[in-house]
């Protein structure tokens, strides 16, 4: 039998008491996965330059990577800059890069001391050689956390990552180490960039859009969705155990029907 949806007074809730009712309700989802928009329509409200609103980003991503971890998520994944993000004013990618290596040298510090593992996925090759190294350095530092780990995807798409691992598929065939009878879903998730990582239990988009706008295609095949109408500077561990409230209460079947 389903189970009845509980309408939870969240809106009248501290987030400690919001904590306190996800530990109530039972298994958290392993892996969250957001998707942080809203940057410019944040600033543009304040009238202001679209790189503050990128800045005031960086505060949510604290409070998220903070609240996943007083949540008990295994994994968070945050969609940072996409690959049609590089059609954007070249001012504003400089900004945005300018902006991820000041989170690195800013943050690396606090997140080692939690326990965070950091992963940047997507095609960094694209990268100024100063962020690359960054990143690399932030990796390294932190490669052997356990307590969370972060997946940020920069330079990324869905459909790209598709298309990669086609030809890796393709090229390992045609070099003799595959037979095109051993392709399946396991051997095809192996050649994407979250190789190892359970698929997200919930998506998360922010502003209200509700578009998956290029992310995980193949990876959020049965995730559970959850549209914030909250702008991504205005994101708070609140919204984030909001989300994951909601999530506790679906009725997951994966295309099975319950007994």
């Amino acid at each position: 039998m389903r189970r009845p949806r509980q309408e939870l007074p969240s809106g009248t809730l501290e987030t400690d008491d919001l904590l306190a009712h996800i530990r109530l309700h039972g298994a958290v989802p392993r892996h969250v996965a957001i998707i942080m928009d809203g940057n410019g329509r944040w600033a543009r409200q304040r009238h202001l330059p679209r790189p503050l609103g990128h800045r005031s980003g960086m505060r949510a991503v604290r409070e998220a990577v903070e609240g996943s971890i007083e949540a008990g998520l295994e994994m968070l994944s945050l969609f940072a800059f996409s690959l049609e993000n590089w059609q954007r004013p070249a001012p504003e990618i400089a900004a945005l890069m300018s902006l991820l290596e000041e989170y690195i040298a800013r943050e690396a510090e606090e997140l080692e001391a939690e326990g965070v593992r950091v992963r940047v996925l997507g095609d960094i090759d694209r990268l100024a050689p100063a962020t690359t190294a960054s990143i690399g350095q932030l990796m390294s530092r932190t490669a052997t956390n356990t307590r969370l780990t972060v997946n940020l995807f920069i330079s990324y798409g869905g459909r790209a990552e598709l298309v990669r691992a086609a030809q890796r598929l393709a090229r390992d065939v045609a070099e003799g180490r595959l037979t095109p009878d051993e392709i399946d879903d396991a051997a095809f998730a192996a050649r994407l960039y979250t190789h190892g990582c359970p698929d997200p239990d919930l998506l998360i988009r922010t502003s209200g859009e509700n578009r998956i706008s290029n992310f995980l295609l193949w990876q959020v095949a049965y995730t559970e969705l959850f549209i914030s109408q909250v702008l991504w500077p205005d994101f708070g561990r609140r919204d984030l155990f909001e989300a994951i409230l909601d999530f506790q209460q679906r009725d997951r079947r994966f295309g099975r029907v319950r007994a």
